[in-house]
């Protein structure tokens, strides 16, 4: 496999966060070669500078935490992220039309986001610890129609993050279609491991340098 950092979103999304912090996540993504940062909105200008010329992708979100922005506020904030220096966007479904079964309308925000994102990779998080299995399943389903690239399994902020269980059942619903993101309580390199066995492509963590670290022991330098 590699060194796993090019699975890695090196994730900071605490409320709190500060520019310093900020500077010291994308000079760690540097150093580890991870797949991108995920950063605040407010954040993507400063860290799209930082990372001017590597490899980095910049990551936000959109609708996050919770998802019940309208649609026409997360396209508008999909907007400014891509004109800021976003490269890819993980967006928050409305759950509460989940709740109601209302999929056509989860799919049409799903595609005006990614129609706001232009290239940029969207991934669609569908909070897999408030619904049951045959709805995380039709809801990989929504993604995929919806032209998204990634089906995520949490925000991170509700009560549970990502499970194997879960990761398993979307990746098999997705058939390779489009690629699955864990994240919420990958804290070490054990189980960001399973994780990526189970079927994830990518993994957000706020614990990717002490990952790469337990992997570099565990298995030599890179």
């Amino acid at each position: 496999m590699g060194s796993p950092a090019k699975f890695i979103d090196h994730t900071l999304l605490k409320p709190d966060t500060g520019g310093a912090e900020i500077a010291v996540l994308c000079e760690e993504a540097v150093e580890f070669g991870f797949a991108s940062v995920c950063v605040p909105p407010v954040f993507v200008s400063q860290a799209s500078q930082l990372l001017y010329g590597s490899e980095i992708a910049v990551c936000t979100v959109v609708g996050f935490p919770l998802g019940y922005q309208t649609t026409h506020t997360k396209v508008l904030e999909a907007h400014q992220a891509i004109a800021s220096g976003a490269d890819e966007i993980d967006m928050v479904i409305h759950f509460g039309a989940v709740r109601i079964y209302d999929y056509a309308a989860v799919c049409d925000e799903i595609r005006k986001i990614v129609a706001a994102s232009d290239s940029a990779l969207v991934k669609v998080i569908i909070e897999c610890c408030l619904f049951e299995a045959a709805v995380k399943r039709k809801l990989t389903e929504i993604v995929v129609a919806g032209g998204a690239d990634y089906v995520k399994t949490s925000t991170g902020f509700a009560p549970e993050g990502a499970t194997l269980e879960d990761v398993r059942l979307l990746s098999r619903a997705a058939a390779g279609r489009i690629g699955v993101k864990a994240a919420g309580g990958i804290r070490d390199w054990p189980t960001c491991e399973a994780m990526l066995a189970a079927g994830a492509g990518r993994i957000g963590t706020s614990a990717g340098v002490t990952i790469m670290q337990q992997w570099r022991n565990s298995a030599g330098p890179i």
